[in-house]
């Protein structure tokens, strides 16, 4: 997800007030809450394929939908629990082929099955389902279809589910681990209209009444990177060829009249890739596509098929920042995926460091250090970033204290400070471990990945040789910054870090003495070294360490006087 911008605050209407007055009811708890407790008869299947045939009718703001879906049984059960908002009719379901009673009181559906089937049996469900699908107040950070228009008049439709997860429109499981091995869409919309979704395109049906249905197969999905876009959209495309040997099909849907502004961010696929590759490691999905199409919405990193929604804003770094980082969650959402919601800083603080380790990639230290130093106020440290306990998404992102913004910034300075410990070596081999698997990651010798944090935590360990649980403790499970007291004498400096673990913090330190720097060992979390008399002394020269600052301290205090004002 993009971060949350300044003026969203501006946007924040209440889901339910928006519902009522778009003459639709309020989202269900259960429906709003992505990653919640599962049911414990989900517990007892796996999610094995979704087909997903769906008709938009941009005129009512409808959809009319048919999900066959796959299940095996890890145990004997007697009943199925699907996840699908009751803001849509169910009008049939089936089990096998075998119509199946089933109630949906809050979102959460229930299917009692004919009679209790056996360990590894594999179900084929279908529902027959339609109605006006639940309207986004604030895409992306609030879930739904967006119906727009385009500035000629055309339909111009887009989802965004993130925050509330697949089941605001079609029915699944709506947590991180129930990824299908394979979903195939077939989205029908009306004539003129094209519909460009994830994975790679099986071919397009066109009616006699002039309607089309665009048929699209993708393998290991994000749940909630499954999105439709429709609208009258116009087509670059063109092939990459990768460092690892292979070839990968490029693709941007964009709106009639845009084409040399289009073509300009179209101009930046390729570089951005040639970093990912360079830095992480294989395009997870190249035998896809990467896929990027314009939407109503700013973005999201719906899983080759990116939402692109910035409008062209140029930027001082002279890349496109929304691009950048949503193309990122190819690696850092898609491939590797958070188990939990509790671990979101996985996807977006290793994404948002990105950005700047792109800048550096570019245009060496300078732009970098500049683009880490300009997130730094926006670190707030409410709450810790990691509880340790299962969390949904809007646990994570909105509720208060919540973790908010900090889960990009404060992630990804927390990674900063980490390879400016280890060095670049290992912390190039700790993002392989990470997002692949394993440390030489080539097409076809990889799968998708689950992760927790302690897992991350424990390939650093693994990697480095060392073990670094106590900075993970420091910077993920408390919210309060290390401090670092400096006391200087007449040829002595003493530094002492002071962290809320109240544990030795060993971290090293850099220090520049008359311009010489020195890396500080910090043995139980203190050191003193020698200095001449008089010299000029300069902690932390090149802003390597996250910790508490007076200054950046007393910015954010000043900052919120003025908003009372």
């Amino acid at each position: 997800m993009s971060p949350r911008l300044p003026f969203a605050a501006l946007l924040l209407l209440s889901t339910a007030g928006y519902a009522a007055e778009k003459g639709q009811p309020p989202i269900t708890p259960q429906t709003a809450l992505s990653g919640g407790p599962l049911d414990p008869a989900q517990k007892k299947v796996t999610f094995d394929t979704a087909d997903l045939a769906i008709e938009v009718d941009p005129v009512r703001e409808v959809i009319n939908a048919t999900a066959t879906l796959g299940f095996t049984a890890l145990e004997k059960t007697n009943k199925l629990v699907i996840d699908l908002d009751k803001n849509f009719t169910v009008t049939a379901v089936q089990v096998d082929g075998v119509d199946a009673g089933f109630a949906n009181p809050e979102g959460r559906m229930t299917i009692t099955l004919a009679k209790k089937v056996a360990k590894d049996a594999k179900l084929s469900v279908k529902i027959v389902y339609g109605g006006r699908p639940h309207t986004a107040v604030r895409a992306p950070w609030d879930g739904g279809f967006v119906w727009a228009k385009t500035p000629a008049g055309d339909p111009w439709i887009a989802t965004a589910v993130q925050m509330e997860g697949c089941d605001l429109f079609w029915p699944c499981i709506d947590y991180p681990t129930y990824e299908p091995q394979k979903v195939t869409l077939h989205i029908t919309v009306p004539k003129g209209l094209s519909a460009p979704s994830n994975g790679k395109l099986l071919g397009v049906d066109r009616m006699d009444d002039g309607r089309s249905t665009w048929n699209w197969e993708v393998k290991r999905p994000n749940l909630y990177g499954i999105a439709l876009n429709v609208g009258p959209y116009e087509e670059l495309k063109g092939t990459y060829k990768s460092r690892f040997g292979n070839e990968i099909p490029l693709f941007y849907w964009y709106l009639p009249g845009e084409k040399d502004k289009a073509e300009k961010l179209f101009a930046e696929f390729t570089p951005t890739l040639d970093f990912y590759e360079a830095t992480v490691g294989p395009y997870p999905w190249a035998d896809e596509k990467v896929g990027v199409v314009e939407t109503p919405h700013k973005g999201m990193e719906h899983q080759t098929i990116n939402a692109y929604g910035n409008e062209y804003a140029k930027a001082p770094e002279g890349f496109d920042w929304l691009f950048q980082h949503e193309f990122g969650h190819e690696w850092f959402a898609n491939q590797m995926t958070a188990s939990n919601w509790d671990d979101f800083w996985l996807h977006e603080g290793f994404t948002a460091y990105m950005q700047p380790l792109y800048g550096r990639w570019r245009e060496g230290d300078g732009r970098y250090t500049a683009m880490m130093l300009a997130s730094r106020t926006g670190i707030t440290n409410q709450s810790p970033l990691v509880t340790g306990k299962p969390q949904s998404a809007e646990d994570v992102y909105e509720r208060s204290p919540g973790r908010g913004g900090d889960i990009y910034t404060k992630g990804s300075w927390i990674l900063h400070t980490l390879r400016g410990a280890i060095g670049d070596k290992a912390f190039g081999e700790i993002l392989r471990r990470q997002v692949y698997g394993r440390p030489d990651p080539a097409p076809g010798n990889f799968t998708p990945q689950f992760r927790t944090t302690p897992e991350f935590i424990a390939i650093v360990n693994q990697v480095t040789g060392q073990d670094w649980q106590w900075f993970f403790d420091t910077y993920l499970y408390h919210a309060a910054l290390p401090r670092l007291v400096v006391t200087r004498g007449a040829t002595q400096l003493t530094l002492k870090w002071v962290a809320p673990t109240a544990k030795p913090f060993p971290l090293p330190v850099e220090v520049a003495v008359d311009d010489v720097v020195q890396k500080v060992a910090m043995t139980g979390g203190v050191a003193t070294i020698t200095v001449p008399e008089g010299a000029h002394v300069v902690v932390d020269p090149m802003s390597r360490l996250l910790k508490q600052d007076d200054a950046v301290d007393a910015f954010q205090a000043w900052k919120a006087e003025q908003k009372k004002k």
